[in-house]
């Protein structure tokens, strides 16, 4: 093989190559930070769609107990029973009601719980709890008289 010898490159050439060089490096910089991008997007696309699916199960989750909710207040025996049924009358629960009585009781629930007074057989100052404790533990010296 003949041996080809360079010679140097005009000054011109030398320019190009390098403006070529620069060219060639800012396009591979460029590549890079789509690909960057690219990568944080279907980051981003992923945990937008698991915020969205997560959002669409929190919003089903607060239609069914607003419906079980209304179910209750209506009277419903069986609120999953009547969950059950509600898609037969579509979802309206005046029309459930009227066709299936039998879910439903003759009133709206009476409400249960404390009623913001006292226990009747409660202490109420430190004394009086004292003296009931001490009943019940059986040292009442109330009996005893000097």
């Amino acid at each position: 093989m003949p041996t080809v010898s360079r010679r140097p490159l005009p000054m011109a050439s030398q320019r190009a190559r390098k403006d070529y060089e620069a060219a060639l490096a800012e396009r591979d910089a460029r590549i890079a930070e789509l690909e960057g991008q690219i990568a944080e997007t279907a980051k981003t696309a992923e945990s937008a769609e698991k915020l969205r699916a997560e959002m669409d199960e929190l919003r089903s989750r607060g239609e069914e107990q607003r419906v079980s909710f209304e179910l209750t207040m209506a009277g419903a025996r069986n609120v999953k029973a009547a969950m059950a049924l509600l898609p037969d009358y579509g979802n309206d629960i005046d029309k459930l009601k009227e066709a299936e009585p039998w879910l439903f009781s003759a009133s709206a629930p009476t409400p249960t719980g404390a009623t913001g007074r006292p226990n009747a057989g409660a202490a109420t100052d430190a004394g009086a709890t004292l003296k009931r404790w001490r009943k019940i533990a059986g040292l009442d010296d109330g009996d005893k008289e000097e």
